[in-house]
Order: structure tokens, then sequence, then C-alpha cells
């Protein structure tokens, strides 16, 4: 417990001192992509690691948005580089997240749903790869709570990383490569969030009541078994 105590106030700090140096730095209070685009040119070759860190703290935190950042970051830094400094700080800030989840929640997770197919220690990592790449397609999921929500399952961090990299590349390159011009249509963006959070609740659902079928196989990855429908 004290070394749990010790990791997240030690994370805490370091977040609350890249908050402050930002400030420090003339990060401006508005984080819309004009505010920020005016900001980070004026902060010459530190710009991109300074909009990688407020990436990185966005995500972590949770509440900060992080698509205006993406944004700014191809309006600035062009859609190539712009993509890479956005998806690597998201990156990075998923990762972190989902590390504290696994070291100050997990254990406690798994002691209390042993037999959970998802939580368990031999938990399908196929089915939580997709759910986690599913997940970051659309952007009505909260980046950082799928985050912290799967350092608490079984998922290997590698395969975190890469369904969360492969998953949001789509809309990163996006919003860097048109900036401040497009806007996600909210009806739109609901709707494509429902399909996805469907597809999430129906594979399982699936899998329970076709053990047998190719696509059960392939997702259940689970001790090299598929799961007894009987099983409750």
């Amino acid at each position: 417990m004290r070394m749990k105590a010790a990791v997240l106030a030690v994370v805490l700090v370091a977040l609350a001192a890249l908050w402050w140096l930002l400030q420090v730095l003339g990060m401006p209070n508005s984080l819309s992509t004009q505010a920020l685009s005016g900001w980070l040119e004026g902060q010459g070759m530190a710009g991109p690691a300074l909009l990688m860190l407020l990436m990185i703290i966005a995500v972590v935190v949770g509440p900060i948005p992080t698509l205006p950042i993406s944004a700014t970051a191809g309006m600035v830094y062009g859609l190539v580089a712009g993509t890479a400094i956005a998806a690597s700080g998201a990156l990075v800030g998923a990762v972190i997240a989902f590390t504290l989840a696994r070291l100050l929640g997990r254990d406690w997770v798994r002691r209390r749903f042993p037999d959970n197919p998802v939580l368990a220690q031999d938990g399908s990592q196929r089915l939580l790869t997709l759910t986690v790449f599913l997940t970051r397609l659309i952007p009505v999921f909260s980046f950082a709570l799928i985050s912290y929500a799967a350092g608490v399952t079984a998922i290997h961090v590698w395969r975190f990383a890469l369904a969360t990299l492969v998953g949001m590349l789509p809309m990163t390159v996006v919003f860097a490569g048109l900036g401040h011009n497009f806007a996600l249509h909210p009806v739109l963006t609901v709707l494509a969030g429902l399909a996805v959070l469907a597809a999430m609740v129906s594979l399982p659902w699936y899998v329970r009541l076709h053990p047998d079928a190719r696509l059960s196989r392939w997702l259940w990855r689970r001790r090299g078994t598929a799961p007894d429908r009987r099983r409750k």
C-alpha cells in the first residue's frame, strides 16, 4: 500500500509540475485551436515538446479535451509532423493511465472477480484488444476512461498500446489534417458511438451462444479453449 501511495503521489506531483511549467511559459487559458496555435508558434523549437506534454496531461487527467490539441498540431506543424506529435503524446498518456490503473487497481479487481472472463488473469487477449481498438475509433468515448478501465483488465500492455495507436490514428489524421475547419457532427458521432458500443456488447454475447464458431474460437484465446455456453 505504501508503494502504491508513493507511485500515485509521484505521478500527481509530476503532473502538477508539468502543468505549472506550461502556465509559466504562457499557455493560454483557452484551449481553442486559435489560442494554442498562436502560443506554440512563439515557442520555437520547444513547441512540439510542449504540445506533446499538454497532450499527455490531457489524456491522464481526463476532462481536458484532446481533439483541439490534435487540430492545433496539424495547423502549426503540418499533417505528418502534427499527427506524429499528437499521436505520440496521446499514446504516452494512455500508457501512463493504463499503468496507474494496473498498479493501483488490478489486484483489487482481480480478487473480487476471479472468474470474470475479462478481468481474470487468463482473459481473452484478442477480445480485449478488439474492444480497445473499437473504442479508440470514435472520439465519443473518453480517452482517459478507456485507458484506466483497460488497466484493470487482463490485456497485455503491448496489446493495449498497439490497439490504442492503430485505433486513434484515423481521427488523429483527420483532425491534424483539417484543423479547425473540421468538426464532428454530434448526431453522427453519437450514432457511430452507439454502433461501436453495440458491437462491444454483442461480441461476448455471440461468443457465449456460438462457442464453436470460427469467430468465437479466434476471439476467445483463453487457455486455448472456447467458453462453455452453459457457464453462467
